[in-house]
């Protein structure tokens, strides 16, 4: 159900939602294809980093003729990157976005190669304006949104969600050693961050794990008025990935933050609490507590 997977990795592009604008869901459906094929050369399979770099590498060259109207680079294409080829003419796509998510991926896969760690929240947040906001940015574009306070809202709505899915996968990605938490979050709670994460205590892991929940409901704060700006279908989408982003916040919360136990995520009966907060998000806004602020008798500041 769209709604529930609202906050996952790329589900949260409304590309099935009934929420999503149809004049725009070709285009939508196209940069999500995309972003898959960028996001399956670097991690599926057992390919060697050089190769998988290689490959991005590649897309990132299609890309570039593609906006170039290369003829050659057309023809040769894949049929998702004609798909988006199509749609890029269609609604004047911009590309850097898109550059700058496979910056990120190529980043991952250099990252993880060399057991390379983030330094701190800065090093963090800036994988986040690569590897999420694009997104955001993409989705602003196709909406006719344009003011530097949505982009700057938009922005920040989309690294909330990227620090919620750190903070959810942490059962898939520590295995393959995609490490998230900054050393510093990780020396302040007691850990090497230099050791493997198997020798880390659980308690150093879930503070880290924690903290970017608490990153993740700073930047969702920022970017809470977004949706008022946005007229239509999109915005009541954005309502509804608003609080569905709290609603999973408060999910890990409650397992302490253990989620390389299990992975916490929102399920088809959250929708219509979700469905009734996004109705009330104009008068509501998000606080530190775990309770949803729509469930609340009084207006938040």
């Amino acid at each position: 159900m769209p709604f529930v997977s609202a906050v996952d990795r790329y589900e949260n592009f409304p590309v099935a939602s009934v929420l999503c604008p149809p004049a725009w869901r070709g285009a939508v459906v196209a940069i999500y294809r995309v972003a898959r094929l960028a996001d399956d050369l670097a991690d599926e399979g057992d390919a060697t980093p050089e190769a998988r770099l290689q490959a991005l590498a590649q897309l990132r060259a299609t890309l570039t003729g593609l906006w170039a109207d290369d003829a050659a680079t057309l023809a040769a294409a894949a049929p998702a990157l004609r798909a988006l080829h199509e749609q890029r003419q269609r609604h004047a796509l911009p590309l850097a976005p898109l550059l700058d998510l496979l910056d990120a991926f190529e980043q991952d896969v250099r990252w993880t190669a060399t057991g390379r760690r983030y330094q701190d929240e800065a090093e963090l947040l800036d994988y986040c304006r690569r590897s999420a906001n694009p997104v955001g940015r993409l989705m602003l574009h196709l909406a006719g949104v344009r003011g530097a306070e949505a982009v700057a809202q938009s922005d920040a709505v989309c690294t909330a969600l990227q620090l919620l899915n750190m903070a959810q996968d942490q059962g898939a990605d520590l295995p393959r050693g995609r490490l998230y938490l900054p050393r510093s979050w990780l020396l302040a709670a007691g850990a090497d961050p230099d050791a493997p994460p198997a020798t880390w205590p659980p308690s150093a892991l879930a503070h880290g794990v924690l903290q970017l929940v608490v990153l993740a409901r700073q930047h969702l704060r920022r970017g809470w008025d977004l949706p008022l700006g946005v007229r239509g279908r999109f915005g009541w989408e954005l309502r509804v990935v608003l609080h569905a982003a709290l609603r999973l916040a408060q999910r890990i919360d409650a397992q302490g933050g253990r989620t390389w136990l299990r992975r916490p995520r929102l399920h088809w009966h959250d929708s219509p609490l979700l469905l009734w907060c996004a109705w009330r998000h104009p008068v509501h806004r998000p606080v530190e507590t775990n309770r949803l602020p729509c469930l609340d008798q009084r207006p938040l500041l």
